[in-house]
């Protein structure tokens, strides 16, 4: 269940991400709630590592990956 959980929410970043590095559209993003929710994700990771959990180790990465992608996009185009 986890796992699977760990799969859905990380691979409903990617459609964002792939439409934010192509267009280049950041406009209607909220800087504070990515920033926050880097913030958290990378928190999970650390959880994650400290709990030894490959899925949740896994899923955060390429979350916190994804996330900081678009976090960093919105800070370079607004």
């Amino acid at each position: 269940m986890g796992t699977v959980a760990a799969i859905l929410t990380t691979v409903s970043f990617v459609p964002q991400a792939l439409r934010i590095v192509r267009t280049r559209d950041t406009h209607s993003l909220s800087l504070p709630m990515y920033l926050v929710f880097t913030t958290g994700v990378g928190f999970w990771l650390g959880y994650g590592l400290v709990l030894g959990s490959w899925p949740m180790i896994v899923a955060n990465a390429i979350t916190l990956l994804l996330a900081a992608t678009i976090l960093v996009l919105k800070l370079r185009y607004g």
